[in-house]
């Protein structure tokens, strides 16, 4: 469950340079401390260490993000969960990693990177009383008690049992920061998970950069001890995306590509027909779990990992 906001603050470096915007000159910003923050509506705002103060007032005035967030309920939540279930690769692989956990310690700790959102498959760390859940995103919401940039996560190190990451990567500019700052915070053989695109159309617009084939993703993360990696969707739903994309292009409207994706969201079912080394070649999207590791895979080992079909 989320952690209570006070005990998240004391994991927050430098938190005593604490600056109420509203009632203070910007004083925050004299370069005192690593991570001097803002609060906003009792939410802590937290930006790298070279980010300026017009970048906190731009911040602020975008409401912290250009990217407007559906929400949904009645028949648009039941087709959204229609054609966009909770993967059954994903919901395997975090009762793996619960498991582990849980083999580790009677109350873990766990940081969700991206977590404005809960993402697809990720309720139980939300409701199991036993986990300490800390979730930020750059943008303000009810499931995240700080606000910050993913490139330099204002946390202490090896301060987390798992760090999960999922559909996240694809929009940040430097992916291999995130990591390393995921690598920095985590335990001694602490935990990641993470779920990244492979073959998807571009979502959130201007903000969506980067996509990873299984292999890539394995060499993104290479600096942690494998322990299961794959495709989390394969090539049926990446037909079901590809289709979407086709109609909204062909006849210029959205709406009508989100009825083709309803209307067709069985070809997803394929994904469990087709043999995983296929579904690795043409998959939606990738995962990997793995654990924090001193050592780093070499190019050869990248290159002997490729599980695909050719």
């Amino acid at each position: 469950m989320l952690l209570d906001q006070k005990d998240v603050v004391k994991l927050i470096n430098c938190a005593q340079k604490r600056v109420d915007r509203h009632t203070s000159e910007k004083q925050g910003w004299t370069g005192q401390c690593d991570t001097p923050y803002y609060m906003e509506q009792d939410l802590p705002i937290l930006l790298c260490d070279k980010s300026k103060d017009q970048d906190v007032e731009a911040l602020l005035a975008t409401q912290f993000s250009l990217i407007p967030r559906a929400h949904y309920s009645g028949i648009k939540k039941n087709l959204r969960r229609l054609v966009c279930p909770p993967p059954f690769v994903t919901r395997k692989n975090v009762d793996l990693l619960l498991s582990q956990l849980f083999e580790r310690s009677d109350r873990p700790r766990v940081l969700i990177v991206g977590g404005g959102t809960i993402g697809e498959g990720m309720e139980p760390f939300y409701t199991d009383s036993r986990i300490e859940l800390i979730s930020f995103d750059i943008y303000p919401s009810p499931n995240v008690q700080f606000v910050a940039d993913a490139h330099c996560i204002p946390l202490k190190e090896d301060s987390f049992d798992a760090v999960i990451v999922q559909a996240v990567l694809e929009h940040v500019f430097y992916p291999d920061r995130v990591v390393e700052e995921v690598h920095r915070v985590l335990k001694d053989d602490g935990f990641v998970y993470a779920e990244t695109p492979f073959l998807q159309q571009v979502h959130e617009g201007a903000y969506d950069f980067t996509r990873y084939t299984e292999s890539g993703h394995r060499l993104l993360f290479r600096h942690f001890r494998l322990i299961k990696s794959g495709a989390c969707s394969g090539a049926g739903t990446q037909l079901l995306w590809a289709l979407e994309g086709f109609f909204t292009g062909l006849f210029r409207s959205k709406y009508l590509g989100k009825l083709v994706k309803v209307l067709f969201f069985w070809i997803m079912l394929f994904d469990y027909l087709i043999p995983d080394s296929y579904n690795i070649d043409s998959a939606n999207g990738v995962y990997f779990l793995g654990s924090k590791s001193s050592s780093t895979v070499s190019e050869l080992d990248i290159v002997q990992h490729y599980n695909g079909a050719q």
